[in-house]
């Protein structure tokens, strides 16, 4: 038996820049882990099946449960003839634009590796990983880092200065496409290089400044309740608010903890899945 813990991960900045020939967009953005995790545990078995075990009824058991997927991909590349048992403890919430799906597909390659024992590299896997999906890679790192390309070029950063992190998740689900097809891409001046350098120096009022997601215009305009959500946790004193990925999860950054704590308690009040949890990176 092996285990992995499989962090979220919030954007600090996300950097639309265009529309590729593939249909992707290109993208700059800078990601850090928090401590929010899903645990996920690895086990031989003799005959050739992928099997997933979940006490969580919203994630699937198939082909469509990414940890699945990464799991076929590993046995494909590396000639493995046997199959495995994944055990996903769920922590992270689903479809809220912190990851999670992809956190577990990372999991499952370090997982695979693991128990094996196939040696591999970890800039090997998360090349591997790019073929399921842009997230994936970053989270097969973890930590801090420029994720640029489409996501899956990963220049990994120090990590951000101590800070407290309050997550909260409306009870709304946003499709990660239909934001994407709204956008428009390149019209605001990226803002990642610049955050990659407040990391590298450690400035944590610039990292307040400097946090950007091209993606929530276009999200809040749909979903009103982010936007109020993004203004609720500044008036409740995060230091920065803003919402992850694609949504709708919004995040507060708090310097201390009884700050943290402050927006947790006036936070909760109005949303049922709210986190207070510590940056990582």
């Amino acid at each position: 038996m092996h285990y992995e813990t499989a962090p979220a991960k919030i954007n600090l900045t996300l950097d639309t820049l265009f529309k590729r020939n593939d249909g992707y967009h290109e993208v700059s953005m800078v990601m850090t882990t928090v401590d929010l995790n899903d645990h996920l545990s690895f086990e031989k078995r003799t005959d050739k099946k992928i099997v997933i075990e979940t006490d969580n009824q919203f994630v699937p058991t198939n082909r469509r449960n990414l940890a699945y997927q990464a799991a076929e991909l590993m046995m494909k590349r590396y000639n493995i003839s046997t199959g495995v048992t994944i055990h996903i403890d769920k922590h992270i919430p689903i479809a809220a634009g912190l990851a999670g799906g992809s956190a577990d597909a990372a999991a499952t390659f370090r997982g695979i590796n693991a128990i094996y024992e196939l040696g591999i590299e970890l800039d090997e896997l998360a090349e591997l990983s790019a073929e399921l999906g842009s997230d994936i890679p970053f989270c097969v790192y973890g930590g801090t880092a420029l994720a640029t390309g489409r996501g899956e070029m990963i220049e990994r950063l120090p990590s951000p200065p101590h800070g407290w992190v309050v997550l909260a998740k409306p009870k709304i689900s946003v499709s990660t496409k239909t934001i994407y097809s709204a956008l428009k891409p390149g019209k605001n001046k990226p803002a990642s290089n610049e955050m990659k350098r407040a990391i590298i120096d450690g400035n944590y009022d610039s990292i307040i400044r400097l946090l950007k997601n091209d993606l929530e215009e276009v999200t809040v305009k749909k979903y009103p309740e982010v936007k109020k959500l993004v203004e609720n946790m500044r008036d409740s004193g995060a230091d920065g608010a803003m919402m992850s990925g694609s949504g709708p999860t919004v995040f507060g950054i708090c310097k201390k903890e009884r700050q943290a704590n402050h927006v947790y308690n006036a936070i909760k009040g109005c949303c049922s899945e709210v986190y207070r949890i510590r940056l990582l990176g």
